[in-house]
């Protein structure tokens, strides 16, 4: 791996893109790594290693874990029935939805921002504001007294509002706040020093503020197009170094037990060709076995990619605090370190 062939090229992508933002690559002991743009514009802040970027859904694993903890501790099972258990009345939820369905985007509940359907996240704030929602019950009247939008098992179609109801259970079960139960039992556990959930409006330092850029080349801060703070569907902030060191830790059998980890990256839906997703997240198979790990998030002014190759002790991580970039980068970072 020629760090400086990588690095002279990765600025010049990094130019033509406007990429802002961090990236940090592991592969068989040695690091690629490097910071772009700015945390704070009007400030001129710049990026660094240690900013802390919102990776908005790639922080569902953190839930995925949390319920895999909870089923290790023999507190709930993969086939444990939501209606049979979560102390919320869900007038519509099909009796018969697991946990399992939750996790896998198979469970058919109401997503409350149907990716499908919608491309304007901000407009879930127009009936219920944004600086009301800062736990997992906030977002209850976005989905609870709504009709199932599949039939349970049906097909894989990505999900926010099951997220949300795993949160739920993750609280109902520990007696604590979703975010309070990720910083304590997977952050504080695997030295990922530098993350946690953080609220828009009272950020710590080194944070850096998302970017919208309008049709019209206008620039502003995402502070009214997210909830206020992340919870169980997305949102969490990290390093890209804290990112690659919580994957460290899950292969290493440190979050989890090495036999639950196996159960947690086992593929179990499919989700397009050659693309399965299983409950930590999506994978890109052969004939044989698992390629790499994938996991991404996308929200107004935050782009996230993460990529892991089981059998070439690689992984790369890349944020951003735009609305794009991360995913060409990773994909150049790809090209230059699987040749």
């Amino acid at each position: 791996m020629d760090k400086q062939k990588i690095g002279n090229r990765l600025t010049k992508l990094q130019q033509e893109l406007r990429f802002s933002g961090a990236f940090y690559a592991h592969h068989n002991e040695k690091v690629v790594a490097e910071s772009y743009g700015y945390a704070n514009r009007s400030e001129k802040i710049k990026n660094e290693l240690a900013t802390r970027f919102s990776i908005a859904s790639g922080s569902k694993i953190f839930t995925s874990v949390a319920i895999c903890q909870l089923v290790e501790k023999d507190k709930i099972a993969f086939d444990t029935k939501v209606k049979d258990f979560l102390e919320i009345d869900f007038p519509y939820l099909d009796q018969n939805v697991t946990i399992d369905h939750l996790l896998t985007h198979t469970s058919g509940v109401p997503d409350y921002f149907d990716e499908d359907t919608m491309d304007d996240y901000e407009v879930l704030w127009e009936s219920l504001p944004m600086y009301r929602v800062r736990s997992a019950r906030d977002f209850l009247p976005l989905f609870q007294y709504k009709r199932m939008e599949n039939k349970r098992g049906n097909f894989f179609k990505y999900n926010n509002t099951g997220y949300i109801i795993l949160g739920l259970i993750i609280e109902q079960v520990s007696g604590i706040d979703y975010s309070e139960y990720i910083e304590q039992n997977i952050f504080q556990k695997v030295g990922m020093a530098n993350s946690g959930y953080f609220s828009m409006d009272a950020l710590p330092e080194q944070v850096a503020l998302g970017y919208i850029e309008n049709t019209n080349g206008q620039v502003k801060t995402n502070i009214f197009s997210l909830p206020a703070k992340g919870g169980p569907d997305g949102g969490a902030y990290v390093t890209v170094k804290d990112i690659v060191t919580f994957w460290k830790a899950l292969l290493a059998g440190e979050v989890v037990s090495k036999k639950m980890t196996e159960i947690m990256l086992k593929p179990r839906v499919i989700v397009d060709d050659d693309i399965l997703y299983g409950y930590g997240g999506y994978f890109e198979m052969n004939e044989k076995s698992v390629v790499k790990y994938i996991q991404m998030g996308y929200d107004p002014g935050v782009n996230y990619r993460l990529v892991h190759y089981p059998d070439l002790d690689l992984t790369i991580a890349v944020c951003s605090n735009n609305s794009d970039g991360a995913y060409e980068m990773l994909k150049e970072m790809e090209r230059m370190m699987l040749k």
